[in-house]
């Protein structure tokens, strides 16, 4: 398996280096869904641009999470979200029935951040209780770096 630094070298496209980090971060946290968001312009909306189950998360679906309490939470306050329980995810997002209807019960969110601009984010989710230690959060951030070049492709 090509390591991320290897992938984005040999690719350019953002899709290179999101499958990168969804492999590395299925190997080193695991997930049953694996998603990016780019934020587009204004904030209030969210853009998929990556998904690893695009039949139910399809690329280009968008959610108005801007004005929730998650966007208060993730996209302003800029801090992650780890949600271990079915009632963090109900809490999170809207379309809680879906994710439950997918089997998944806990999620984690991370932001990738440039120059204090909350550019996206980095989303995994899995099995209720799958996600439950603030190294699983810290993992996912040592990844966001990556991502950093290909949201700016995919905002412009």
């Amino acid at each position: 398996m090509l390591s991320v630094t290897d992938a984005i070298a040999r690719d350019a496209a953002p899709e290179a280096a999101f499958r990168a980090v969804e492999a590395a971060t299925r190997e080193l946290i695991g997930h049953k869904l694996f998603t990016i968001l780019v934020r587009r312009e204004g904030g209030e909306e969210v853009e998929r641009v990556y998904s690893s189950n695009p039949e139910a998360y399809p690329v280009q679906g968008r959610k108005r999470m801007g004005p929730t309490p998650w966007g208060a939470l993730v996209l302003e306050q800029k801090q992650t979200f780890l949600g271990p329980d079915r009632s963090a995810i109900r809490w999170a997002f809207p379309d809680h029935e879906l994710i439950e209807s997918l089997g998944l019960g806990a999620v984690i969110n991370v932001t990738a951040i440039r120059g204090g601009e909350v550019l996206g984010t980095l989303n995994l989710l899995d099995a209720e209780g799958a996600y439950t230690v603030q190294e699983q959060v810290d993992i996912a951030r040592a990844f966001t770096p990556f991502l950093i070049p290909a949201l700016l492709q995919k905002r412009a």
